[in-house]
């Protein structure tokens, strides 16, 4: 792992004292949306710590919220993890098998006189817990007052277990009543102030159906499920330091197996949101096309715009493991990205914006098979033959009618080289009715053929073609980011001096579909998710879409990379934004 691993010194402590004699961990998403790239750095931590120490790894739905949980989200969950190379194999846990289990726990802190069922509504629980800001300190720290009792905290245990065992047999309305945690009214930390244990829903759950119409809240559940796993270290995000005490408070209460935790830096990316809620949202209104959206930061999504699990599994490595929130810029994945696919992908050609090219001097009705590397990274990748032919498809933007300063593509009177093929001098052009440029014409020098040319014919371009007998009709897709500003979530003021809400920030130019493209003719039998560099173009990968009757290609990454300039001068390092 790179950077700061301060995770392995804790569990090198714990084996060192005698606290654990093993490592087992686990990755417990909660079924109600698909995985993001932060999660990918959460159970990257997850199975490689267990791996780094000989220990096992669990995959476990914490799936106790029945009204957004669903087996689809379950399925997706599996599918991301397997498709991002790790293996839980028999360790698959719900924590819906464990309701019994964890019913049990709740009786036995009842009896021991540490739970009480609460008549309070949950605004009444709020406002009794004090969480209303009064006052503030002369530095300007906020002050939260003393919470009161709630008038059924003195209930006697008897009483709680009856109440508690008719809560179960659905005998109260949802919302009636609620087992809370006996701990301190008082406690500065809010969330210790008698944390609600069970609510009652009659929400049907995907699982176990209608046999419960009480749920076990989160963090009652999460403590006593790693438990009942014998996890030894459970690791999670920053924003779970807080409930660190009331996890080590259940355990100790139910005395159960005392699963240890430990929080780290969650991941923050520029130009991304990275909450399932906002996610939802995006999907819900339909900003994007569903969660697989290639501009979507969900595995699904980075995996249909052309990631690889090895260039995430390198960005996440690269970025370490910290203590302190940061914010990551995209640029570094991207970069990650490129040299992963600069290393595997197939080099091909394509034209997004087609201009015809007709050379004047060809041989009529003639075609010829020139030799393109397929990858200069990768010798064993070897060589393809590609058509040529006397019209061409060149990219419009390669022609100028006025060449401005310092371009050496074609324009009248101009010489560039083709790649692969021959050098090419422009000798006019057509116009249609409209005044647009609808052909360039040219001549081509047979004696400069696959890189040669006489000293005095050196060009100083090349360009890209496919032959427009033989291409193969395309359609592209053009990526941006989903947001133009780098924090999202900051909102600004909106003209009419209203609050601003993060969909403001969503760039509407982050989709652009190109449907008369074309390619090599070897583009016709790409396979899904089959990535290439489109050369001077991009990497790109074949979507999964067969309804356009042609294929579909995404943009995944451009070639410049504008991380490697930066780091050049800053020295190696991810870019974090503080």
């Amino acid at each position: 792992m790179g950077g700061a691993d301060f995770i392995s010194e804790f569990i090198k402590e714990d084996l060192k004292n005698g606290r654990f004699d093993h490592v087992h961990t686990r990755f417990p998403p909660e079924p109600n949306g698909w995985l993001h790239i932060g999660h990918c750095k959460a159970f990257y931590i997850d199975f490689t710590m267990a791996e780094k120490y000989g220990g096992k790894c669990n995959l476990r739905f914490d799936d106790t919220n029945p009204e957004k949980e669903d087996i689809s989200y379950v399925e997706a969950i599996k599918r991301d993890v397997k498709w991002m190379g790790y293996d839980w194999e028999d360790r698959e846990y719900y924590a819906s098998d464990y309701y019994e289990y964890l019913y049990d726990l709740a009786v036995k802190i009842i009896k021991k006189g540490h739970a009480y069922v609460d008549d309070l509504s949950e605004e009444e629980i709020s406002e009794y817990r004090g969480t209303s800001i009064d006052r503030k300190t002369a530095a300007g720290s906020v002050i939260t007052p003393p919470g009161r009792n709630s008038p059924f905290r003195d209930r006697p245990a008897e009483e709680n277990l009856d109440l508690f065992a008719r809560m179960r047999a659905g005998e109260f309305a949802d919302g009636a009543k609620t087992l809370r945690a006996k701990i301190d009214m008082a406690h500065p930390n809010l969330l210790m102030r008698d944390p609600v244990m069970y609510r009652i829903r009659r929400e049907t759950h995907y699982r176990t159906g209608n046999a419960w119409c009480i749920y076990p809240m989160y963090d009652f559940q999460h403590p006593l499920s790693d438990a009942r796993e014998g996890i030894t270290h459970s690791l999670c995000s920053l924003e779970y330091e807080i409930h660190r005490p009331l996890y080590e408070w259940f355990i100790n209460e139910a005395e159960v197996f005392p699963s240890r935790q430990i929080e780290f830096a969650r991941l923050n990316l520029t130009h991304t949101v990275m909450s399932k809620r906002w996610l939802l949202r995006l999907v819900q209104e339909k900003h994007v096309s569903g969660w697989d959206d290639p501009r979507m930061p969900t595995i699904a999504g980075l995996r249909r715009r052309g990631y690889t699990p090895a260039a995430i599994r390198s960005f996440v490595s690269q970025i370490g493991i910290a203590k302190t929130d940061s914010m990551v810029d995209i640029a570094f994945l991207e970069y990650c990205l490129r040299e992963d696919l600069n290393k595997h992908s197939r080099r091909v050609m394509a034209v997004l914006r087609p201009l015809k090219l007709i050379i004047e001097n060809w041989p009529r009705g003639t075609t010829e098979e020139l030799d393109a590397v397929n990858n200069p990274e990768d010798e064993s990748a070897g060589i393809r033959r590609i058509p040529f032919s006397g019209e061409l498809w060149i990219e419009r933007e390669d022609f100028e009618e006025v060449p401005p300063p310092k371009y050496f593509r074609l324009f009248p009177g101009n010489s560039v080289r083709l790649r692969y093929g021959y050098i090419v001098t422009c000798r006019g052009f057509d116009r249609n009715e409209a005044g647009e440029i609808t052909a360039v014409r040219c001549t081509y020098d047979p004696e400069t053929k696959g890189g040669n040319a006489p000293d005095n014919r050196k060009v100083k371009s090349t360009i890209h073609w496919v032959s427009a007998l033989h291409a193969v009709p395309i359609e592209a897709r053009v990526y941006d980011y989903l947001f133009s500003v780098e924090r999202p979530m900051e909102t600004a003021i909106r003209p009419d001096g209203t609050p601003g809400s993060f969909l403001d920030n969503l760039n509407p130019n982050s989709l652009e579909a190109i449907p008369g493209a074309y390619g090599e003719p070897c583009l016709a039998d790409a396979g899904i998710e089959e990535r290439f560099q489109f050369e001077r173009l991009g990497y790109f990968v074949r979507d999964p879409d067969v309804s356009k009757g042609k294929p579909v290609f995404n943009k995944t990454v451009g070639l410049r990379d504008t991380w490697a300039k930066i780091a050049r001068k800053k020295g190696a390092e991810p870019i974090t934004i503080k």
